[in-house]
């Protein structure tokens, strides 16, 4: 049963990192509704986003301050009780990488993507 469930956060996780990858407004749209519950959100440091409306205004900001650029999911995706968590970078153009950072987030029913809250950089050691 975790492996179903870990095949299906990997496959939701998957589907909304192409959403916000996709450069076309029109196209990002579409796949955030395939990605997304209608009430999903999306809460990073700088930026927030709930419904469609709120997500594909998240999209068309991170292509407007990061154009070029795209997530990669960098670990396997970990999830337990609807819940999940992965890491991820923020690759340029060139293959620099701007931000990494973790999301946690929670899965709905149907498979989609209920809520992401990401975090950006590494975890800080206690000294």
């Amino acid at each position: 049963m975790t492996e179903q469930l870990t095949l299906d956060a990997t496959t939701a996780v998957d589907r909304y990192l192409a959403a916000l990858n996709e450069p076309d407004a029109v196209r990002r749209r579409r796949l955030i509704e395939q990605a997304w519950t209608p009430q999903g959100s999306l809460t990073d440091p700088p930026i927030e986003g709930a419904g469609y409306d709120g997500l594909a205004g998240v999209g068309d900001a991170l292509h407007h301050a990061y154009a070029g650029h795209r997530f990669e999911r960098t670990s396997a995706v970990d999830v337990h009780h609807g819940r999940y968590r992965f890491a991820w970078s923020l690759v340029g153009p060139g293959g620099e990488v701007a931000v990494t950072g973790l999301d946690t987030g929670m899965l709905a029913d149907d498979g989609r993507v209920g809520e992401v809250v990401g975090f950006f950089g590494e975890l800080t050691p206690l000294r």
